[in-house]
């Protein structure tokens, strides 16, 4: 169960490759901590951390892209919005419930479906777009 990162998920600019590596260390640890019944505390705590990090990682991303006149930032925005929305919602569910074995599956799943699909896509494409735009002439050229 969780995550693993891998060099084929790089998107080429640092600190993002930087934040996804501790984004998926934080979402290893709150399953792990739901897994084990760690308790409440410290699920929630987790939770909240990982929110506050996600609205923090996306918000410099989108920066980023409206810095360099990125094409595709509104449909990436709309990515990351649901995103958080979803988020949300798991994280009101844990506040008012608690934490399950049944929630720790679905947020699994749901979570780190959601990260590889889209760092290997949508965040892969701004990674390829930042390349192009940082690139340096060639000499001569």
């Amino acid at each position: 169960m969780g995550i693993q990162w891998n060099p084929r998920l790089a998107v080429g600019v640092a600190s993002i490759d930087n934040q996804h590596k501790e984004l998926f260390d934080r979402v290893n640890r709150l399953l792990t901590a739901m897994e084990s019944k760690q308790g409440e505390p410290e699920v929630k705590r987790l939770v909240s951390f990982l929110g506050d990090y996600v609205v923090s990682h996306f918000g410099g991303e989108e920066r980023l892209m409206q810095q360099h006149g990125y094409g595709g930032f509104a449909d990436h925005k709309k990515q990351h919005d649901a995103f958080v929305k979803e988020f949300l919602g798991v994280k009101a569910t844990i506040e008012k419930s608690g934490s399950s074995s049944e929630l720790a599956v679905k947020l699994n799943h749901r979570i780190c479906t959601w990260l590889l699909d889209h760092i290997g896509k949508t965040d892969k494409a701004l990674g390829e777009f930042m390349a192009k735009k940082t690139a340096r002439p060639a000499v001569g050229a």
